[in-house]
């Protein structure tokens, strides 16, 4: 190569080397722009949004000492203060097969572990435990540990079990009122009573620092759910119900189903009890109906004059039908057809006040339709379709033909009693002057006249077997014998026994409903399935002691004044 050719040669490539310098810086430039560009924009953007948090969204608040305390869950408790579902922090035992990484799943044997688990939690079954811990898949062990059963668990060294912290609920009074509470399940949400109905008050962080007070009062709960218990264990009865209902506000001071369960302990044995006798189960309740039909009649000036006697010594026959008493009665008034529970008189005072009427009072007491209160599993009546025939409402007079709950009987009787007056059943407290205002059904005077015959059939009549001394109970006993399955023929051996109070009938504060699912003759009842033998002595232990926890003391020289109508009544012990 020559030396023009050389430095040609060199001059091209400084010349290209330039070029692609050149082009380097420009292509950084172009970059450095875009960078920069990009930071304009985000810093735009953040600039903007610092502007919209302060102009349009309040600033996110720190939370208060206060808030960071509240229970993960809101308490409940009764109108007197009493604890009855609470939220504390609890341990579960958690088996996690992967705690070691590989290999085996546990330094000790499942054998051995499920042995000596079981040692510390006897109601666990070891040979599932056993089979469980040898599938080697992770899951809960246990729910709701004690500090000091976690640390027994800690001290056996098997690292697969774990104690993860949780939130959890506990009930302070076990299963009294387990119906109306109901329980929280595994997904936090509140099932079947109460915890249900009240779960956004009591999960929301504005209202769950409240305890939420119910009308219920434990004192009167746990001698309402004990007296039952004995009756229900006495007539060895396969289940009981019992509401005591404040008659002037509807409250509920206390509400049983039984048997019961607690609600510490949800698995799947609950399933069978959680249903609620007293709001979800329809029953035919018998001769407890006979009053509601004297009063409709009395208020409709059907029954005017009660020395007026009707033919009670041969059945009632009816377009084929008849209707009959437990046994011959002769000639009865009305004082008298319900101190021995005539059927057949009973039929005949619902005769003369025709079905419209009757219907109409059965209406306005809400027996056509399911039963007020808050609680999410109400029962829905059966009610005689269409137009009632004349047959139906005979029978409807004595509490055949027509199914519905105990709380309906209960709400039914506050009014027969209360002046007239039907108001909803409430499980709130009810405010002192704040009672809903109900609705008229029976005159006050109607009312009265009920007192006094009320009062009558416990001092002389089937329900003499409540009647505690210094409390002027009054009320009516009820024996129905249970349709069959699909509502076929009637049982004859297997009755719903009922007894429908209040007290005291001189100025009555509370009514008390005690019912016995297919009671027994046994000893305890003298052999006897009726009503006057099992479910009313229940109501007769209830009264005295519950009376003086609601401020009413015993007192037998207030007895309410029946003389105007002892002449025309015949005493009698019949059901």
């Amino acid at each position: 190569m020559n030396a023009l050719t050389y430095s040609t040669a060199v001059a091209t490539g400084r010349v290209q080397l330039a070029n692609v310098r050149a082009k380097s810086l420009l292509t950084a430039q172009v970059r450095l722009l875009a960078v920069l560009l990009m930071i304009a924009l985000a810093t735009a953007a953040f600039l903007m949004r610092i502007a919209v948090l302060g102009l349009v969204e309040p600033a996110p608040r720190a939370a208060t000492i206060d808030e960071a305390l509240l229970p993960s869950r809101g308490e409940i408790t009764d109108r007197n203060g009493v604890p009855l579902a609470r939220a504390f922090p609890a341990y579960a035992l958690w088996y996690n097969p992967d705690a070691l990484g590989g290999g085996s799943p546990m330094v000790h044997s499942p054998a051995v572990v499920a042995r000596a688990l079981t040692a510390i939690f006897p109601d666990m079954d070891e040979t599932d435990l056993r089979q469980r811990l040898a599938a080697g898949k992770p899951g809960y062990l246990r729910r709701r540990l004690l500090p000091e059963e976690a640390n027994r668990v800690h001290a056996l060294g098997e690292p697969a079990l774990e104690f993860p912290r949780e939130n959890d609920r506990y009930y302070p009074q076990g299963s009294l009122a387990a119906h109306v509470l109901g329980y929280v399940a595994s997904d936090g949400k509140g099932r079947v009573g109460m915890e249900q109905v009240l779960d956004k008050q009591l999960t929301d962080a504005a209202t769950r620092g409240q305890p939420e007070r119910l009308a219920l009062d434990m004192r009167v709960q746990g001698a309402l759910e004990d007296e039952l218990n004995r009756g229900m264990l006495e007539s060895n009865a396969k289940g009981a119900a019992g509401i005591v209902l404040d008659v002037d506000t509807g409250e509920v001071m206390a509400l049983a189903s039984l048997p019961s369960f607690n609600p510490n302990r949800i698995d799947g044995a609950i399933n069978s009890l959680v249903f609620n006798k007293v709001t979800n189960q329809v029953y035919e309740l018998g001769s407890t109906f006979k009053p509601i039909t004297v009063a409709s009649a009395i208020d409709a000036g059907v029954v005017t004059d009660l020395s007026v006697r009707y033919d009670a010594t041969r059945p009632l026959s009816i377009g084929g039908f008849q209707i009959h008493d437990s046994h011959s009665m002769g000639w009865l008034n009305v004082p008298e057809a319900l101190i021995h529970s005539s059927n057949i008189v009973t039929a005949q005072v619902a005769d003369k006040l025709g079905s419209a009427r009757l219907e109409a009072t059965m209406r306005a007491l809400g027996m056509n339709e399911r039963p007020y209160i808050e609680l999410p599993a109400r029962g829905f009546p059966l009610w005689p379709r269409g137009n009632w025939a004349r047959i139906t409402t005979m029978t409807v007079s004595y509490g055949h033909g027509i199914a519905v709950t105990p709380l309906h009987l209960a709400s039914a009787y506050a009014a027969l009693v209360n002046g007239g007056v039907w108001r909803p059943a409430t499980l709130e407290k009810v405010a002192p002057g704040h009672a809903v205002a109900g609705r008229r059904v029976f005159k006050a005077s109607t009312s009265a006249r009920m007192r006094q015959l009320l009062r009558m059939i416990v001092a002389d009549g089937t329900g003499k077997k409540a009647n505690a001394p210094g409390f002027r109970v009054g009320g009516k006993t009820g024996s129905a014998e249970k349709p069959g399955a699909g509502g076929g023929a009637y049982r004859k051996n297997a009755l719903i026994a009922t007894f429908a109070a209040a007290f005291p009938m001189d100025r009555p504060r509370y009514v008390v409903i005690a019912m016995l699912d297919e009671p027994q003759g046994t000893v305890a009842t003298s052999g006897q399935r009726t009503a006057a033998w099992n479910a009313a002595p229940v109501v007769g232990r209830v009264v005295p002691r519950i009376g003086p926890l609601l401020g009413i003391m015993p007192d037998s020289t207030r007895d309410i004044d029946i003389s105007d109508l002892s002449p025309l009544v015949a005493n009698g012990d019949g059901e």
